[in-house]
């Protein structure tokens, strides 16, 4: 009888693992933005390199086939195609983002004009895939960080416009991660985007083009969010959040702020008080944004000196402390409790507490409670 019925576990194991779907590949037909490159190379990163990252491995594996310096022309010519096209199957999805080797005007092997020779190799890529049942989704270039008196300037401009108006006349989903991007750079501005982007002193390269880490990281987000858009049901799949880049109008906002957003530093709001709430000792308190307009919650920072406290009191307001650093006694609703650095405290209305300096080190509190609403 246990023989069988291992033998019929066996069996039903066997057969559900012979059914279970395979992932659908994601593959990547693209140029050096998007490309794998190895540690030889680093800190360079292709966008391509990241989105696996972003993606349930269960449910989609990317097979990145892009490669540095190559046209939607030349990756056919040089047989990158050709091997690609061996490992689609249905129910796979192709990234085609091609454009800015297509644009090299001096190398007749990698040159397409943008209205009719560039679309009609796209459309080689969209008929690959439509021939093996899988999803093609064409991707405008992705913008090259390149600032004049701190305006963005388009660089792809026919290119990418040409990819759109292929999408639309083909009836194929388009990621338009040219305006994306953009949008992106255009908020991050013309000094800070150098981060993104390989400008490397270590290595004296100041690349617009191609990303570091950080900058393939956020390329391959603005990639899954605008495929989202496309296909609301990718998002059970994603693995982590897509809330990236910065909409087209956000600097307009940024100018349209009724309360500008600041940064200060404690040095500047030092304040030196007795323990409050009758508590024993010297304090410091640094009431970050206390002038701020509009602000919806009190955020300080509360340093007790050796022997100092905060007085027993009962809570009328939800209030959160954060232990930054030292050793102090809290005593909540009757009952103490010794707390370090990295413990967080929340007490609720209609409880009571206190907390006293213990030991030889300062106690430093993040505090954090609604703000009275005038």
């Amino acid at each position: 009888m246990m023989l069988r019925w291992l033998a019929t576990v066996w069996l039903f194991a066997c057969c559900a693992f012979a059914h279970a779907a395979p992932p659908r590949q994601v593959f990547i037909a693209g140029d050096s933005t998007a490309s794998h490159y190895g540690p030889e190379r680093a800190p360079r990163e292709g966008w391509g390199q990241q989105l696996q990252g972003f993606l349930d491995e269960d449910a989609y594996v990317v097979r990145n086939h892009a490669q540095s310096g190559r046209s939607s022309r030349s990756f056919i010519a040089e047989g990158w195609f050709d091997g690609m096209a061996k490992e689609m199957r249905a129910g796979d999805v192709l990234l085609i983002q091609f454009g800015h080797n297509d644009e090299k005007i001096e190398d007749p092997t990698r040159y397409n004009e943008p209205q009719r020779a560039f679309p009609e190799w796209l459309m080689r890529y969209v008929e690959l895939a439509r021939s093996k049942g899988a999803t093609p989704i064409l991707v405008t270039p992705v913008a090259r960080r390149k600032f004049d008196r701190g305006q963005l300037l388009d660089t792809h401009g026919l290119y990418a416009q040409a990819v759109r108006d292929l999408a639309q006349r083909e009836q194929v989903g388009v990621i338009d991660l040219t305006t994306l991007s953009m949008d992106w750079l255009r908020a991050a501005g013309d000094e800070p985007s150098k981060a993104y982007f390989m400008h490397v002193p270590a290595q004296d390269q100041q690349d617009d083009t191609h990303f570091q880490q950080r900058g393939a990281v956020m390329a391959a987000c603005l990639v899954v969010a605008g495929w989202k858009r496309l296909d609301p049901s990718l998002a059970t799949h994603v693995t982590r959040d897509t809330d990236c880049g910065a909409p087209g109008t956000a600097l307009s906002a940024r100018k349209a702020q009724a309360h500008p957003s600041l940064i200060v530093h404690e040095r500047d709001i030092a304040i030196q008080q007795p323990g409050p709430h009758g508590g024993a000792g010297t304090t410091t308190a640094h009431p970050f944004f206390k002038d701020a307009p509009a602000l919806g919650f009190e955020f300080r920072k509360r340093v007790l000196h050796r022997g100092a406290g905060i007085g027993l009191h009962q809570h009328h307001k939800d209030e959160i402390y954060y232990v930054l650093s030292g050793r102090g006694i809290y005593e909540l609703d009757g009952v103490a409790r010794e707390v370090h650095a990295g413990d967080a405290m929340l007490t609720r209305p209609g409880s009571t507490h206190a907390i006293r300096q213990d030991g030889e080190d300062d106690l430093v509190l993040l505090i954090m409670y609604g703000r009275k609403q005038e």
